[in-house]
């Protein structure tokens, strides 16, 4: 796809991987007009994109994807040239207790997007839909082995159902309605302005005030970890020249263990932090495994660094280092958020 002016929707983009596309998109496409759609739900936060917010190419709308009717209306109003759907709800352990929550999101919001797309992509022949999609989709691997693009569907948790079924409903719209598509399945995102309920952020801060770090069962759970600024990079690409009706894995080539993960978190702080070492992974303790907890995930990136020449920018020591010093230098973004304060402003400010 030719880089001349376009009008693209970014789905989910005060969220935390969301965040970062759009100040990909806004600062490296100038002549572009990006537009963030996200509902401001918990994890939403637009202190994520301070830096951008006053941009000229920059615009943000309060909106819930699973408001067909509004879905439509915004559709039908700005045209648009392509969308990027990242808004989703994510956390696998909030999908056990709330599953209904993520098939409203994740499945009829991105249906509603859909049928809203194929009306533009009438008008505009040059119309692309983005969806941006998880490893879990795959389900577990054993101690060997990596996901292909070819991996077949065996997700085991109901967040990871939800997104499967978005795939197949995408790749659906694009055999049924002739809709040109993209999708991209990534493996874990970790770095700068990350909501502290995940893995990363949330012991960063167990550290910091020195509370426990709960690690499921024995640790041995194995995750592929991606900077979240080269997942952004990685979009980017594919946004504009990956093949059409084609999926992309976008892995970090950093394969690790929770528990060494951990410990090499501990180190790291404790350096940071001019602490003794060892002090904090003495607040390491191991709790009972949550249902479904896949094993191993890792993710065969070849394709998207064969065809699209991306790679990572960074190993995962010196990604984690940069996320550490990053959450340091951004107190008052973390007790914002542990507070519950930014949500404060956005009800008064949003009405919600």
């Amino acid at each position: 796809m030719a880089n001349k002016t376009k009008k693209i929707l970014i789905t989910g983009g005060a969220g935390f991987i969301g965040s970062h596309v759009v100040r990909q998109f806004v600062t490296k496409y100038p002549d572009y007009k990006i537009i963030n759609l996200d509902a401001l739900t918990y994890a939403g936060n637009l202190e994520n994109l301070v830096d951008v917010a006053e941009f000229d190419n920059y615009e943000f709308v309060k909106g819930d994807i699973v408001n067909s009717g509004f879905v439509n209306e915004l559709f039908a109003k700005e045209c648009f040239d392509g969308v990027i759907h990242l808004a989703a709800e994510s956390h696998v352990d909030r999908s056990i207790t709330n599953p209904n929550a993520f098939v409203n999101t994740n499945v009829i919001g991105t249906v509603n997007l859909l049928n809203a797309a194929i009306e533009t992509a009438k008008k505009n022949a040059d119309f692309r839909f983005y969806h941006v999609s998880t490893d879990e989709v795959y389900g577990t691997l054993g101690d060997t082995g990596l996901f292909t693009e070819q991996t077949a569907y065996s997700p085991n948790s109901p967040y990871s159902a939800s997104k499967a079924a978005s795939d197949h409903f995408v790749r659906a719209y694009g055999e049924t309605y002739g809709l040109d598509f993209v999708i991209s399945n990534c493996s874990n995102n970790y770095g700068p302005n990350h909501f502290p309920e995940k893995l990363i952020p949330l012991f960063i801060n167990n550290i910091i005030t020195k509370k426990p770090l709960p690690v499921y069962g024995k640790g041995e759970n194995t995750r592929d970890w991606l900077f979240v600024v080269d997942h952004a990079r990685a979009i980017d690409e594919i946004y504009h020249r990956g093949n059409s009706k084609n999926t992309y894995n976008v892995g970090g080539l950093n394969e690790w263990k929770n528990i060494d993960l951990v410990r090499l978190l501990c180190d790291l702080m404790d350096e940071k932090l001019n602490r003794k070492k060892g002090e904090s992974s003495e607040l390491i303790s191991f709790v009972k495994d949550r249902p479904g907890h896949d094993l191993r995930y890792a993710i065969d990136a070849k394709k998207l660094t064969t065809e699209l020449n991306w790679k990572p920018s960074v190993t995962f020591e010196e990604g984690l280092s940069k996320t550490i010093d990053w959450y340091l230098e951004n107190t008052a973004w973390l007790e914002h958020v542990t507070s519950g304060e930014y949500r404060e402003y956005y009800r008064k400010q949003y009405a919600i």
